[in-house]
C-alpha cells in the first residue's frame, strides 16, 4: 500500500531533509524534498503528492501559510507538521488548518513511519471510496481529479481545473469574479492573467456541454466572472 503513496517533505535543514527522504523511500514510500516555500510550490504542482510533511520555519515564509495554500488547492491533501515549535497555540493552528498529525522535533524516525502508516490507511480508504457527485449524466470525483461526461467518458482534470471546478461547485449559484478565483486557486503571490482563468473555464465547459440538458452549467457574468448553476 505504501509504495503507491507519494510524499513531499518540506524541510530546510539539509541533513534532516535528506535523511527523511532516504528513510521514507527505504520504507516503501516515494518521497521528494523541497527546502523552501518556492520550491515546495513548484514540486507540489509537478508531483501532486498524496502526503505533505511540512516544517513550519522555512527560510522564505511560513509553513503554516504554505499549508493553507496547498489545502486550498487540494482539500483531500494529507498534511503532517514536523516542527521544533511545541507551543499549544502553534499546534492548534496546525490542526485547524487540517493537519492529520503534528510531530515535534526531536523525534524517532520509526515513530514517523508508524504515524504515517496510520494516516496512509485512512488516505487509501478515502481514495478507494471517493465521494461521487452526480447531476444528470455528469459525475464528479474531486478526490480523484476526475469527471465523467454525458457519453460516460472519464476525463482526468489537471490540479488547477479540479480546484476551479470545486471552487465554483462549492459556491454554486454565486457569482465569483476572476480575481477571487485567482486568489483561491493560485494564491496571493501568483498573478496569472484573467485570460488564464478563461482558458480553464473553456475546458470545463466542454465537459459540461456534453450534456444537452445542461445539468451543470458554468455561466459567464459579463465583466465580472463566472457562476456554476445546477439545473
Amino acid at each position: 500500500m505504501n509504495s503507491k503513496l507519494s510524499i513531499l517533505v518540506v524541510e530546510d535543514e539539509d541533513n534532516l531533509g535528506e535523511t527523511l527522504v532516504e528513510y521514507l523511500n527505504s520504507s516503501g514510500y516515494v518521497s521528494n524534498l523541497a527546502q523552501s516555500v518556492q520550491e515546495a510550490r513548484l514540486k507540489f504542482s509537478q508531483l501532486n503528492p498524496h502526503i505533505v510533511i511540512m516544517d513550519i520555519g522555512l527560510p522564505d515564509g511560513s509553513g503554516l501559510d504554505l499549508a493553507r495554500e496547498l489545502r486550498a488547492v487540494n482539500k483531500e491533501l494529507v498534511l503532517l507538521f514536523l516542527s521544533a515549535m511545541n507551543d499549544p497555540e502553534t499546534r492548534v493552528m496546525g490542526l485547524e488548518i487540517g493537519a492529520q498529525d503534528y510531530i515535534t522535533k526531536p523525534f524517532a524516525l520509526k515513530e514517523l513511519i508508524l504515524r504515517l502508516e496510520r494516516i496512509s490507511i485512512s488516505s487509501e480508504q478515502l481514495k478507494a471510496h471517493p465521494q461521487e457527485i452526480v447531476h444528470g449524466p455528469l459525475k464528479i470525483w474531486f478526490s480523484k481529479f476526475e469527471v465523467q461526461d454525458a457519453q460516460q467518458r472519464i476525463i482526468t482534470l489537471s490540479q488547477k481545473e479540479n480546484a476551479i471546478l470545486e471552487l465554483l461547485y462549492n459556491k454554486k449559484g454565486e457569482v465569483l469574479n476572476r480575481e477571487e478565483i485567482i486568489e483561491k486557486v493560485w494564491g496571493n503571490d501568483k498573478f496569472p492573467s484573467n485570460r488564464t482563468v478563461d482558458n480553464y473555464i473553456v475546458k470545463l465547459r466542454r465537459w459540461c456541454e456534453t450534456d444537452p440538458h445542461q445539468s451543470i452549467e458554468i455561466q459567464s457574468i459579463r465583466s465580472i466572472g463566472y457562476k456554476l448553476v445546477i439545473h
